[in-house]
């Protein structure tokens, strides 16, 4: 996945990170998690504000079902708290700490945007130039867009796609190229006007990724060591899982399959639109990171190469700072965070903005399977908070963050871990009530209009490729052809619609799958949708447009 936050909801509410489903109700952990005590802290004491705290970690930790999770907080260029908590790896019982590497997923554009400033500031491009200018080869499917897209826009998700479009191209892991799911672009469908709303993409990030690249001359991976990494001292930091080598301080990540029962999710990669979301980081190394950040791009004394330097300029940051693209803010649905709803919201370069309690919010969240987390910033009182967690639950990253945020800003404890749980639970039951109405909908009864055979061959859509369905021992079983983990078992639902389950139960993206017969009872197309609300929007089975290539009897 990436992280497509819902920044609407995020600092209310719900705040999925990157449309994460929120956790279902706690399991009961396996001893080794239940006996792992906190990590110490690496070399820092925490303030006297932030007594407390971690009992507090620990019972998000519990509430959420959450394995480990790792904090660090900033206040005015220092590190007061860098440590792990619970385990990084449930079978093994190691704890996590503050060197334990996870996927930062979308946190990984807030990179990919100073990339870009990095080689602005270089004469390498202007933030303004087309993208057309760069990759002469970059089609959108609407020649306006494709000729008046700038470099900028691609960081800004104001693009006309719709939210998470093109995901598929790939995720889960395909085996496209970072240019080849650029190139598919161009059959991808608009809906929405170009700059007039947000919704949130990842696959201009690897646009993005493809402009660094053509402009320096360099994979992005060697990019992002020599220019970022080496320069700040982040020795932990790798740009996707296929950098990790024999690293043995990595968290295992863990879903809850069927939104059920929590399982060790697969590591995946990332490596064809890292740009959005690859890079595996530690809070020790995200926290030089953040340190620069509120340093308007300066790299601190004990950051890496010292003070003296510069990462970027002052004015790139206040670029990406800037908003771009406005978020409506919505009521929240629950009182417990009026307190918090901000005044505004929107989207810069790679950065979520907002207020919170009436201060500059600065921030992002990141979603991969079995991890999730969030980068937060008050750059007007140079706080900054880091939580990284290896569950898909971001309720607990920001449960963590407000208490960090609250008790920096010297504020009255809050129960943001009951709050959150509320919410999640909201969540749920709305869920639940949405699959209920399926279920009543269903005429259990009915047949399908073909025999099972007449269902099976290959389906092409424009944008991601071909989609089998074949007739495997009088069963329907449906593989997507570049994606080795989308492979499932079509059940009648009714009618001619079909429910996908698929053999990897982590993915939670159980989908309808409905077929349109012509005059003559030949399969005109058949078109999908996710199942169930709570599956992660880069699922976006509701774009493809499968038609009939050749008939296919089966296996």
């Amino acid at each position: 996945m990436h992280c497509k936050p819902q920044p609407a909801l995020a600092a209310l509410t719900l705040a999925l990170c990157a449309g994460l489903a929120l956790a279902a109700p706690p399991q009961a952990a396996p001893q080794a998690d239940a006996a792992a005590a906190t990590a110490p802290a690496t070399d820092v004491a925490a303030p006297s504000a932030l007594a407390g705290f971690d009992t507090y970690v620990d019972q998000v930790r519990d509430t959420f079902d959450v394995p480990g999770i790792a904090v660090a907080i900033i206040k005015d260029g220092q590190v007061v708290l860098e440590r792990g908590y619970g385990v990084r790896d449930r079978e093994s019982g190691a704890p996590v700490d503050a060197h334990t590497l996870f996927a930062i997923a979308s946190n990984t554009k807030a990179f990919t945007a100073a990339s870009l400033q990095m080689l602005a500031a270089d004469g390498k491009l202007d933030m303004d130039d087309r993208v057309i200018e760069h990759l002469p080869w970059f089609r959108m499917s609407d020649p306006y867009i494709t000729h008046e897209m700038r470099i900028r826009d691609l960081l800004a998700h104001r693009s006309g796609l719709s939210l998470g479009a093109g995901d598929l191209l790939y995720w889960p892991t395909t085996d496209y190229s970072n240019r080849e799911v650029a190139e598919r672009l161009k059959d991808v469908p608009i809906t929405g006007g170009f700059r007039a709303q947000y919704a949130y993409d990842n696959i201009l990030f690897g646009v993005a990724q493809l402009v660094v690249e053509a402009a320096a001359g360099m994979p992005y991976d060697r990019f992002l060591q020599q220019r970022i990494f080496d320069p700040l001292g982040m020795d932990e930091t790798v740009y996707n899982s296929d950098h990790l080598g024999d690293a043995q301080n990595v968290a295992t990540g863990y879903a809850k399959a069927d939104f059920k029962d929590i399982v060790p999710a697969p590591r995946m990669t990332w490596s064809n639109v890292g740009g959005a979301g690859g890079i595996y980081s530690s809070v020790h190394d995200l926290s030089k990171w953040v340190r620069v950040q509120l340093a308007g791009g300066a790299i601190p004394a004990g950051v890496g190469d010292g003070a003296d330097k510069r990462l970027f300029p002052e004015q790139a940051q206040r670029e990406m700072w800037s908003m771009l693209t406005p978020i409506p803010v919505r009521k929240p649905t629950l009182p417990e965070f009026e307190p918090i709803t901000p005044n505004f919201q929107g989207y810069g370069e790679g950065w979520n903005l907002a207020d919170y309690r009436g201060h500059k919010l600065v921030w992002h969240t990141g979603g991969w399977p079995g991890m999730v987390s969030r980068v937060t910033m008050l750059p007007g009182q140079d706080i900054g908070v880091i939580v990284l967690t290896n569950a898909e639950s971001g309720a607990a990253f920001n449960a963590v963050t407000m208490r960090a945020l609250d008790a920096m800003l010297g504020l009255p404890a809050t129960d943001w871990n009951a709050a959150y749980a509320k919410a999640r639970a909201q969540q749920e039951a709305k869920a639940d009530e949405s699959w209920d109405k399926h279920v009543a909908a269903r005429d259990a009864s009915s047949k399908p209009s073909l025999p099972l055979a007449k269902y099976a061959g290959t389906y092409a859509d424009p944008w991601y490729g071909n989609v089998v369905i074949g007739n495997e021992g009088g069963k329907l079983r449906i593989r997507f052809s570049r994606t080795a983990d989308l492979v499932g078992t079509l059940q009648h639902w009714q009618h001619d619609t079909f429910l996908v389950r698929w053999d990897q139960r982590w993915l939670n993206a159980d989908a309808f799958l409905s077929f349109a017969l012509d005059a003559d009872g030949n399969i005109r197309e058949a078109r999908m949708v996710p199942a169930s609300e709570l599956t992660d929007f880069s699922f976006d089975f509701q774009d493809l447009r499968l038609t009939p290539v050749k008939p296919d009897s089966g296996e």
